[in-house]
């Protein structure tokens, strides 16, 4: 029962910070959703690829991308299934940073993550230049678990956490949008939660 008090305490706290979206609960676990398994990694195989409307097209294996320069965030986090983590950590390389060794083009106005098994999701290159969107591989000081994205996934924490792409793979640059997997079966192209950005405006949502 105290743990529930906390919890609803905490809750109620970050409700009158302005932190908890509408429609929004706080949990103290993370929960794992993923469509689909959960991919093996072999460090040996494994690479990250930018691609499209760049300078200049690039691939790093794992012993490579470690080497990129990272920072440590503190950030809370929303899942469209109606459940926010607050205060979660995070390490990876700020993406702000890495699309500098590579460069982009000026037509370039989308990112669209592709990852294992072929899933892709779509963001706005505005939204992945804030100072807090991570190439991550480390969660609460340790390496992510696999069914939360390891080896490396983007992390997006102003929008809903399906844009933050598990098992991420390559990242294609574009001057044109191209909607991924949730956006194509009815989730919201943006995926604001404090606009509640959801669903699509379709009648049976």
């Amino acid at each position: 029962m105290v743990g529930f008090l906390n919890r609803r305490e905490h809750e109620q706290q970050v409700k009158k910070e302005g932190r908890l979206p509408p429609g929004q609960s706080l949990t103290e676990k993370f929960p794992v959703l993923t469509y689909g398994p959960t991919p093996p990694f072999d460090p040996a195989t494994w690479d990250l690829r930018v691609f499209g409307s760049v300078e200049k097209e690039m691939r790093w294996n794992w012993e490579e991308f470690q080497k990129l320069p990272t920072k440590t965030i503190t950030t809370d986090i929303h899942c469209v299934t109606r459940w926010s983590k607050f205060d979660t950590v995070w390490e990876g390389v700020p993406f702000k940073d890495f699309v500098n060794l590579f460069g982009l083009k000026p037509e370039t106005k989308f990112v669209i993550a592709h990852c294992e098994y072929g899933y892709t999701t779509n963001t706005p290159l505005e939204a992945m230049l804030d100072d807090d969107v991570l190439l991550a591989y480390k969660y609460d000081g340790k390496p992510i678990e696999p069914d939360h994205g390891w080896p490396v996934r983007t992390l997006v924490p102003k929008l809903y956490l399906w844009k933050s792409a598990k098992f991420l793979r390559g990242l294609e640059f574009s001057p044109v949008d191209k909607p991924g997997f949730w956006e194509n079966a009815g989730y919201h192209n943006n995926g604001d939660p404090f606009k509640e950005e959801r669903f699509q405006r379709r009648g049976w949502f």
